[in-house]
């Protein structure tokens, strides 16, 4: 950790967009400025990739399981499917994904019967060019390139109910029809995963929407191993876990990125060897240690996150929901985001904002979730529970409409964003302030002992 610039009115950056947002800050706010650790990025992708693939954890090569994936169809042509992840995970597919295919190729299954699917669970569907942007146009006219889809059952495979809370299994029949499943993804904090991945690529991103609705319902919400960071005694981990085992999960190709998303990590092999490696390289990375709660905290995003508030309003959340706090109670979170896309397109972001803009105040969006819940709502919950313990103030969106109907502050800029947060506070004569410019790559951890 370390204090903003001494002296006058100091200037900081956080994230926004694919730029940088630069804001003053006045004298009387006391600034610590907490960063993910400086790691050397990868230095050449497609070595290090070759070597993860050469020498994969706890698995036979990709080539070989497609050659055994040959000889267990007989013959019936075998087929492959890659799951990827979407337009709001800065994956780099584009680089990932080719090796994948040399390696099915290799191993006897044809571009013609290998298929990539991009998880979009209840997000909207990728358009041509967006598939091109994430993937490469080489993939794109290679093989066929689908979205999920996760609202027409038509498509769906029934994979039984699933532990440890009965969870309903549906994952896209292409994925369970496959003969041999491959997932790329980010390892990543996450609110309810502890850590994202590959399994997660294919157990939320390619689901139906009762596997949505059922883990990010309230059962889970309130559970205390649904936590950030936290693998072990987690349902939800468990439940995604599970899932993407029984739709046929054998293979991940999983990079850990810095809070700059440049990759400094890659594995390659069974998903939960991977999983397991890249979580603790991940921890190594974005936990930070700080000395206290602060009145006020600054929590950069930036591109692909900051496109929308349902993504944006996780840099609240996972402040809020740190192993402490990191906002003391009563105090405010400023976010700087550019929300080009307002709450979001899809039929989940929708239900987010809906949920909010509906309710009278945040505790009924979380009585409304107790009583009935679908999928995209969790959104609003977290975001509901944030706003019992805090202000959260959108600064310098594109959408600050957007930003009042889900019952959040809106700002210019984030200096007006600050002005509100010391109003909210009392405007005391010092006031504490935290900059996370990278907010959800950043795990600020109050030190055991210090005063919270």
């Amino acid at each position: 950790m370390r204090n903003a610039p001494a002296g006058g009115a100091p200037f900081q950056r956080v994230p926004y967009g694919h730029q940088e947002i630069e804001f003053m800050i006045q004298p009387w706010f006391d600034v610590d400025v907490v960063e993910s650790a400086r790691v050397a990025p990868v230095a050449d992708m497609p070595a290090t990739i070759a070597r993860a693939l050469a020498r994969p954890l706890g698995s036979a090569s990709v080539n070989e399981l497609a050659r055994k994936s040959v000889s267990d169809a007989g013959p019936r042509e075998a087929v492959a499917v890659i799951a990827v992840t979407d337009l709001t995970r800065a994956c780099p597919d584009d680089v990932l994904v080719p090796p994948l295919l040399d390696e099915l190729n290799r191993g006897g299954i044809p571009n013609e019967r290998i298929t990539v699917m991009i998880g979009v669970g209840l997000h909207r569907a990728t358009t041509d060019a967006e598939k091109r942007e994430k993937l490469g146009d080489t993939v794109v006219d290679r093989v066929r390139v689908i979205d999920s889809d996760g609202l027409d059952p038509a498509k769906w495979a029934d994979l039984g109910p699933i532990p440890p809370y009965d969870v309903p299994g549906w994952t896209q029949k292409i994925v369970k029809d496959a003969d041999l499943v491959i997932a790329t993804g980010i390892v990543e904090p996450h609110q309810y995963a502890g850590y994202s991945g590959g399994r997660k690529t294919v157990a939320i991103g390619c689901c139906g929407e009762p596997v949505i609705t059922a883990t990010h319902g309230m059962r889970f919400l309130e559970d205390p191993g649904v936590r950030l960071g936290k693998l072990e005694g987690n349902p939800f981990h468990q439940t995604v876990t599970e899932i993407a085992r029984r739709a046929g999960l054998r293979f991940c190709l999983n990079v850990v990125t810095d809070d700059r998303e440049h990759v400094v990590a890659v594995a390659a092999g069974e998903p939960t060897h991977v999983l397991d490696e890249l979580a603790a390289r991940a921890a190594e990375i974005y936990t930070r240690p700080i000395e206290k709660q602060y009145d006020i905290a600054i929590a950069g995003v930036g591109a692909p996150k900051d496109v929308n508030l349902y993504q944006a309003s996780r840099a609240a959340t996972y402040l809020r929901f740190a192993p402490t706090p990191v906002v003391r109670e009563g105090g405010a979170i400023i976010i700087p985001a550019q929300l080009g896309e307002g709450a979001g397109e899809g039929l989940g972001e929708q239900r987010f904002l809906a949920a909010l803009e509906q309710a009278e105040s945040p505790s009924a969006v979380v009585e409304a979730a107790r009583r009935s819940f679908s999928g995209g709502e969790q959104r609003a919950v977290m975001v509901a529970l944030t706003l019992q313990w805090c202000q959260i103030i959108v600064a310098a969106s594109e959408a600050p409409e957007v930003v009042r109907l889900a019952k959040l502050r809106a700002a210019v800029d984030v200096e007006e964003a600050l002005d509100i947060a010391y109003e909210h506070i009392g405007r005391p004569p010092r006031a504490s302030v935290l900059l996370v410019p990278r907010a959800l790559h950043t795990l600020p951890i109050v030190r055991a002992g210090a005063p919270a």
